[in-house]
Parts: structure tokens; sequence; C-alpha cells
């Protein structure tokens, strides 16, 4: 009997595993401090040199 219910619940484990691989993940991607400062950065600059471009 135990070796049948190991099996079992190692099967069930790895369907499991496959099924959480297949659905979508809810959970937005980790950006990092860095990453974010750098993005922060970027977009401040782009935000300066949009006005520059319109007055001229």
């Amino acid at each position: 009997m135990n070796r049948k219910k190991k099996v079992k619940s190692t099967l069930k484990a790895q369907l499991k595993r496959a099924n959480a691989k297949k659905n979508p993940k809810n959970k937005p991607k980790y950006i990092s401090k860095a990453e974010r400062a750098k993005l922060e950065q970027e977009q401040l600059e782009q935000e300066q040199s949009a006005p520059e471009q319109l007055e001229h």
C-alpha cells in the first residue's frame, strides 16, 4: 500500500508542477532597484527633451 501511495503522490506532484508551468503568471516581473532608478532617469531625460523640441 505504501508503494502505491508513494507512486501516486509522485505522479500527482509532477502533474501539479507541469500545470503550474503552463498557466500564466499573475505576478509582475521583478525589476531591481537599480533598474527602476535607470528607467526613472531615462523618463526624466525624455520629459526634459520633449519641451525643448516643441519650442524650436
